[in-house]
């Protein structure tokens, strides 16, 4: 893996997350609100995992202490979407940043739950991208749940037909 795959990953982080801001805007606070049978039990609680753990990879990659945003957390709609927007944006700049070198050092870090792990950077830079593509295809299904039907395709082949 070069670093250049990992700056192509974390652009399709960023315009697929913000294709689904578009249509977070979109809906009504009772949407955004409304209880579904998911992972999570809202949008709402679906886009701030989302945005808590990218938040929380970033304070790690950046040794900083971590701060779960999910159990903090009180913004409005577009409060979260402008967080998720500004998250993603810091990934990406983050990893556009990174030195190549590095890919393969591994990162100490400790869980939520305070287990001790030590990780290559590429695998984890593999992850964040994956698990917010795995919570993407749980919000189309959540939004159109809610009634609302303007989902798209989030695909990342949407980022390679664009070339």
């Amino acid at each position: 893996m070069t670093k250049d795959y990992f700056k192509e990953a974390a652009g399709y982080n960023l315009w697929a997350n913000t294709i689904v801001c578009g249509w977070l805007e979109q809906i009504n606070d009772e949407q955004w609100n409304r209880e579904i049978i998911s992972s999570f039990n809202s949008i709402q609680e679906t886009v701030l995992h989302v945005i808590s753990a990218e938040n929380a990879w970033l304070q790690r990659f950046k040794k900083e202490p971590v701060e779960w945003l999910q159990s903090t957390y009180k913004g409005s709609k577009e409060d979260h979407i402008k967080l998720w927007k500004e998250t993603s944006t810091e990934l990406k700049a983050f990893i556009d940043a990174f030195d190549e070198n590095e890919l393969d050092t591994n990162l100490d870090f400790k869980r939520l739950n305070g287990d001790a792990y030590s990780m290559p950077f590429y695998q984890l830079f593999a992850h964040v991208v994956n698990h917010a593509t795995y919570h993407r295809g749980q919000l189309v299904t959540m939004l159109r749940q809610a009634g609302f039907s303007g989902v798209g395709s989030t695909d990342l082949l949407g980022v390679y037909r664009k070339k």
